[in-house]
């Protein structure tokens, strides 16, 4: 895919809409490259202004500001902040909650001060709009879906409606878990758990949720966090429902039932 940086941008004198943060996940990770991917053909499909930093990006910081490690967050955050104020960007969007609540809530103290949206944010506004208009029809006829707050969208920054208005633009059933919105139950990789070993117990935390996501009878568990995708996966494999039920992110799922 053809995606512009911002220093191919600024070379030209253009100034984008948005800056997309994609993220150490969205960049490296597989899984998560599916998303990015999505998310960038839905802004190429409704001809939204936008721009990443490519390699002048570096990781937010998150994941070590977490594990304790406060100076080589200043480091990492400082770079990044140099690197956007340099370009005078105003606006971003991220596929990913971790990234999206370091950016808003704690770079601003540090000198980056932005307004920054999560890409369900962002996505709700474009269906609200008319921007983004789903098709109609057999997409996801009889499909039944079940949304994951993610802890760092929901109960860090109070984000549960968006991505469930999301949901409701596609022909589907959406079904709650017992455990969902400010009751949600975390999957197990905050905190900067993703990258390493979990304590000793009974059973990890992403297979008991997993299991109350299968337990609602969807063909579909909808994301809108890479490392939840992870880890969600990771139950439904463990679980052996892998022809039954899919893990998608919200990107995933308007980019295949967007209008052309």
């Amino acid at each position: 895919m053809q995606v512009s940086t911002m220093a191919d941008l600024t070379a030209k004198g253009v100034s984008p809409d948005i800056l997309f943060w994609v993220g150490c996940s969205g960049s490296f990770d597989q899984r998560a490259q599916k998303i990015t991917r999505a998310f960038v053909s839905i802004l190429n499909k409704v001809g939204i202004s936008y721009g990443i930093l490519g390699k002048e990006e570096m990781c937010t910081g998150d994941p070590v500001r977490r594990a304790g490690n406060e100076f080589l967050f200043q480091m990492m955050a400082y770079q990044n902040i140099q690197t956007l104020n340099n370009y005078g960007i105003k606006k971003i969007v991220t596929a990913c909650p971790h990234c999206f609540n370091i950016l808003k809530n704690e770079y601003p103290p540090l000198g980056g001060n932005y307004e920054v949206l999560h890409h369900s944010v962002f996505l709700q506004q474009l269906i609200d709009n008319g921007t983004v208009r789903m098709k109609k029809g057999e997409s996801f006829k009889g499909k039944r879906i079940t949304y994951h707050d993610s802890c760092y969208l929901g109960r860090a920054n109070q984000i549960y409606e968006a991505p469930r208005k999301v949901l409701e633009a596609l022909d589907a059933e959406l079904v709650e878990m017992k455990r969902c919105k400010s009751n949600g139950l975390c999957c197990g990789a905050g905190g900067g758990q993703m990258f390493k070993e979990e304590e000793k117990g009974s059973t990890r935390i992403n297979f008991e949720r997993t299991d109350e996501a299968i337990a609602t009878g969807a063909n579909i568990i909808a994301s809108a966090c890479p490392f939840c995708n992870t880890m969600l996966t990771d139950g439904v494999k463990h679980a052996e429902k892998e022809e039954s039920v899919t893990v998608m992110d919200l990107a995933e799922l308007i980019a295949s039932g967007i209008e052309n």
